[in-house]
């Protein structure tokens, strides 16, 4: 909106020509995102503890957790708005990917709100039904994948995927490249939720992820950079930056408060569009496969409970005390501060490793 208003006028106020540069308006998005949050939290948590939208506990799990029961949750609706507000602030609103990834996480979104309103009317862990939320999720992620394949020839988007570590090797997908997207967006939604489960881990991984994809999402859209480093050049795709830079502001200023003893929690409002909001950067940045290493401590999250699963069905026994991973190392004696922090630093190791592959190809 602003870059709409004011860049305009950069003719008769020339610093107005700021607002050309996506950096620019990255960093100012990460820090309205940041400021919304922190002025509106305190507010928002007292609104949600005056409704009564408190967290339900499970018996099962670190007992140690019992105590947080009532604990104001939801609180990805706040992410949420100063995400999406900060990128109407300052993105280029003609982009379509800025619209797309706006609508795909406000969409997830809405399925996180539906499951965290019913849990909170039942008072219980009952939210929506198990089948419900995930086709739920199929049909966003879909709706998603065929817009982009319904994109005007000028933004030139294209059905192939790009392998790190190999330049050269790039399979065109064609119209299987929707069911291959809505794979990456449900399965980074869902993994995302499955780490919210100690105060800030998500919010903490995520946001160094959407750091990470600020970069990717900055160099697919500008020409020179790719082609020196012979990456898919995607027209458009560097106005996501903004976005990224939203989600970087926002995840902060949340922390803030979700930092332990959390003051309020995400919900599933918060997690699952948050792992849309990646899942969908990381398509648009030509990078989905790489979200398997930037994300790498989702996908260990993920994996544990594939693994606990299947060997309790298959063998009868169980790999770990408890999962996801996070409760295997609480059982085993880790502190939660601990096992948050020591969590933050491996997918920040995930995220260096990841931006190497810009350069080892």
């Amino acid at each position: 909106m602003l870059y709409h208003l004011l860049y305009p006028l950069r003719n008769v106020i020339p610093v107005f020509n700021v607002f050309r540069y996506i950096t620019f308006r990255a960093a100012a998005a990460i820090v309205t995102a940041l400021l919304l949050s922190l002025l509106l939290g305190p507010r928002f948590i007292r609104t949600l503890r005056r409704l009564s939208v408190g967290q339900n506990i499970r018996d099962v799990g670190p007992q140690a957790h019992q105590v947080k029961a009532g604990t104001p949750t939801m609180g990805g609706l706040l992410i949420l708005f100063a995400v999406l507000a900060a990128t109407l602030l300052w993105a280029n609103l003609a982009d379509a990917y800025v619209w797309l990834v706006m609508l795909v996480t406000t969409a997830f979104g809405a399925i996180g709100f539906a499951d965290d309103l019913l849990k909170v009317r039942r008072h219980n862990n009952r939210g929506l039904s198990a089948a419900a939320k995930f086709w739920l999720q199929v049909a966003a992620a879909g709706a998603m994948g065929v817009a982009l394949l319904l994109l005007p020839p000028a933004y030139r988007f294209d059905t192939t995927l790009s392998f790190p570590f190999f330049k050269q090797l790039r399979p065109d997908l064609l119209y299987l490249y929707v069911p291959f997207l809505v794979l990456v967006l449900v399965g980074s939604s869902n993994a995302v939720n499955l780490t919210d489960g100690l105060d800030g881990l998500a919010i903490g991984a995520t946001t160094v992820a959407a750091g990470t994809y600020a970069i990717f999402t900055y160099v697919a859209g500008n020409r020179v950079i790719a082609n020196y480093l012979q990456i898919s050049y995607v027209q458009g795709a560097g106005e996501t930056t903004v976005f990224c830079g939203a989600l970087v502001g926002a995840g902060l200023g949340f922390l803030w408060f979700n930092s332990h003893p959390a003051e309020v929690f995400m919900g599933d409002v918060g997690s699952l569009s948050l792992g849309a909001a990646i899942g969908s950067v990381a398509v648009i940045a030509k990078q989905e496969l790489l979200l398997v290493l930037v994300g790498g401590l989702f996908v260990l999250e993920a994996l544990s409970v594939i693994v606990q699963v299947g060997s309790f069905k298959l063998r009868g026994r169980r790999v770990l005390r408890m999962a996801p991973l996070h409760h295997h190392f609480e059982l085993s004696g880790w502190a939660e501060p601990k096992v948050i922090v020591r969590f933050w630093i491996l997918s920040i190791l995930f995220a260096l490793l990841s931006l190497s592959t810009l350069k080892l190809r």
